[in-house]
């Protein structure tokens, strides 16, 4: 049990009652594409990417290129139709029964959506569950002049009742390894994830590409469950039941089976990790073998070799391991930080196995290696960019404009005690058949202040946040529609509770900050009782969440919405086109018996 994770308890839950059912109009594709995460694209466009020269894609797009201002021309679009359900008692890759799954197309993790850089992708959602609405959001997916396909429920969008269904259209502007997740907040540890690979030019060669590697904490509970256990303060977040490898792992009874990843003897292969958790995050390291990253959250990077990778939730590093050990099994294990403050499991030693070929399909590996350091919670922030930003410096002031403290409130609720996380004194609590574009669509600017609306009105110039985070648990902050240049931040501590928190002082912090071309990612953590500095380009007209990707912590209100380039975002978004979702979810709500009671971003 955490418990350091002190006053956890805001029960923000939501099953919603039966109501009238949409009906459910698939649009016509002009390809169906079930891919599974090794399967080869069916369609492309001619590249030049080998072997021995992964920096090459095609005429005039290489690893060089700037991917925010030019990608290659449009080229097939990949249709996928997403079917969510809900099963009793599923049993999941463990073999062990979950309570309640909510999976898509049956299966978990859900179908991988592979794509070429340039192409469009276009998934059709149907929402199939007993009464819970859904939304889907694409991790990392800059979505430019595409706020309206980002599927964030309450912001960009309406969720998607019970019977009904979206389309949701986008281009493959970056290229790496992501993932997908339901946005109805901790519905995702039902189930509803899924991963992303968008192929292009990377900064090293290799010979194999494996594909992607999801990782994630695992609870054989319900989601809405497990929630309403953080009700009571102190409330502290339960640890996971195992940590599964692409969907799978042994049990603490001895049953199911570890994940297996096969090497060629020999040759050089890409890997894409992916922490796709609800709330843990950890250490990963391969016995005997170096990692090299070659990019983490659709960045490409300078190629540098690791012995061990701290992910947290929502990062995705894309490595290549040379097969260059003798034949054998070899443990590829996870670990955690000692302090228990970023994610514990009652699985104590998760583990998939890298294989060789040649070796054998059963026998387990013999050495479990040695543990990696403690990563006391703390993400690299060394990764050099291969296209370089960079942030002027004259114009950043840390001034209570900029300024968002993050704390931790309980506060009674119908006579019950609630924990709410607040971000610069306010929890966020948005409705669910009024998100802020329909404000927009409206011509309303006077949003509630539990929104948490931040308007960045500036085009084109540089909009730095300082981020305080007034207590000692520490936090995966993850920003929508952006890469961020996380210009620096304070130490982490092995205690952080042992120190009052450590506030930026420009006076002697300012020199600690990195402008020219620091690490660029999209999620990174937020110290414990410290600070974080981060910069983003106000490039991408909408709303752009930005907020905490514990699960539990998001639906109890830590998160914002920076709203940007207002004058622009009619132009960009057509704004009428969220009205038919919307119409459907007010016809379904409208007959449920149970009502929003919190945040919104929830199951």
């Amino acid at each position: 049990m955490r418990a350091t994770h002190l006053l956890q308890g805001l029960g923000c839950l939501l099953l919603l009652g039966v109501g009238k059912a949409v009906p459910f109009s698939p649009s016509s594709p002009d390809q169906d594409l079930d891919l599974s995460p090794r399967a080869e694209l069916v369609t492309r466009a001619p590249t030049c990417n080998t072997p021995t020269n992964r920096a090459c894609w095609t005429t005039g797009f290489n690893i060089n290129t700037d991917y925010e201002a030019s990608f290659p021309a449009a080229g097939v679009v990949r249709n996928y139709n997403f079917v969510i359900t809900e099963h009793d008692n599923w049993v999941g890759g463990d073999g062990v029964p979950k309570k309640k799954a909510m999976l898509i197309n049956g299966q978990f993790p859900g179908p991988t959506i592979r794509a070429d850089w340039g192409d469009t992708i276009r998934v059709t959602v149907t929402n199939s569950l007993r009464v819970n609405g859904t939304s889907i959001h694409w991790h990392g997916v800059r979505m430019f002049n595409n706020n309206v396909n980002d599927g964030a429920n309450g912001i960009t969008e309406c969720p998607i009742p019970p019977g009904g269904s979206k389309v949701y259209t986008f281009r493959a502007e970056q290229y790496g390894s992501s993932w997908y997740h339901s946005h109805f907040s901790s519905q995702y540890a039902n189930g509803v994830v899924g991963t992303i690979q968008i192929d292009g030019p990377a900064s090293l060669p290799y010979d194999e590409d494996l594909g992607v590697f999801p990782i994630t904490d695992w609870y054989y509970g319900a989601a809405d469950e497990i929630q309403h256990s953080l009700i009571p303060p102190p409330g502290a977040a339960p640890p996971s039941d195992n940590v599964l490898f692409n969907g799978k792992h042994v049990n603490a009874d001895g049953g199911g089976s570890y994940y297996r990843v096969k090497l060629k003897p020999g040759k050089r292969h890409r890997l894409r990790i992916i922490n796709t958790s609800v709330d843990n995050t950890f250490t990963i390291s391969l016995v005997n073998h170096q990692m090299t990253v070659i990019e983490s959250d659709f960045v490409p990077v300078n190629a540098f070799t690791a012995s061990s990778l701290f992910l947290a939730v929502g990062q995705r590093y894309d490595v290549t391991i040379d097969a260059n050990q003798a034949v054998g099994n070899y443990w590829f294990n996870v670990t955690f930080s000692a302090s228990g403050l970023c994610g514990v499991s009652n699985m104590p030693f998760p583990a998939a196995i890298i294989q060789y070929e040649g070796a054998s399909n059963t026998a387990l590996p013999t050495i479990r290696g040695t543990p990696p350091p403690d990563s006391r919670c703390e993400d690299t922030t060394s990764l050099v960019p291969i296209v370089t930003r960079t942030a002027p410096s004259a114009s950043f002031t840390a001034s209570p404009s900029n300024n968002l403290d993050v704390n931790l409130t309980v506060q009674n609720w119908q006579g019950q005690q609630r924990v709410y996380w607040k971000v610069k004194g306010q929890d966020m609590n948005i409705t669910w058949d009024e998100p802020t574009l329909e404000y927009l669509a409206k011509g309303n600017m006077s949003f509630p202040q539990r929104y948490n609306v931040f308007q960045v009105p500036q085009s084109n110039q540089w909009s730095f946040w300082v981020v305080e985070n007034l207590l000692g648990v520490p936090h995966p902050m993850h920003l929508h529609g952006h890469d961020f240049l996380i210009l620096g931040r304070s130490p982490a501590l092995a205690d952080p509770f042992s120190v009052s928190p450590r506030r930026y002082n420009d006076a002697t912090d300012r020199s600690k900050l990195k402008f020219t071309n620091p690490t660029r990612r999209d999620t990174t953590m937020l110290p414990g009782n410290g600070w974080l500095v981060v910069a983003f380009r106000t490039d991408n007209p909408g709303a752009w969440l930005f907020h905490c990707h514990i699960a539990w912590h998001v639906s109890q209100g830590l998160s914002i919405q920076f709203l940007e380039r207002v004058q622009d975002i009619p132009r960009t978004v057509p704004l009428n086109s969220i009205r038919p979702n919307c119409d459907a979810w007010e016809t379904y709500y409208a007959a449920s018996p149970f009502k929003q009671f919190d945040s919104g971003l929830r199951i």
